[in-house]
């Protein structure tokens, strides 16, 4: 899973070295319309429904909050 969200991640923001960064929202690499991107994204690609309640900033600050996001909703 963390492969096919480092994908994601390449393709909204090619010109940001995710291996490297590893705080997110908080540092400003992802903003609101990349978070909304990047829902869109997940809920396409791990069929899972992202709600409004789950688009809190720390669920997005790093690649393991958001994998722990989409493992969460998946069970």
């Amino acid at each position: 899973m963390r492969e096919q969200l480092m994908e994601i991640l390449k393709e909204l923001r090619p010109d940001v070295d995710f291996e490297k960064e590893k705080a997110l929202v908080s540092d400003g690499i992802l903003d609101s319309f990349d978070i909304v991107s990047l829902v869109g994204e997940l809920n396409a690609q791990f069929s899972i429904a992202i709600g409004v309640d789950e688009l809190e900033p720390e669920n997005f600050d790093t690649v393991d909050a958001i994998q722990a996001l989409v493992s969460r909703l998946e069970d």
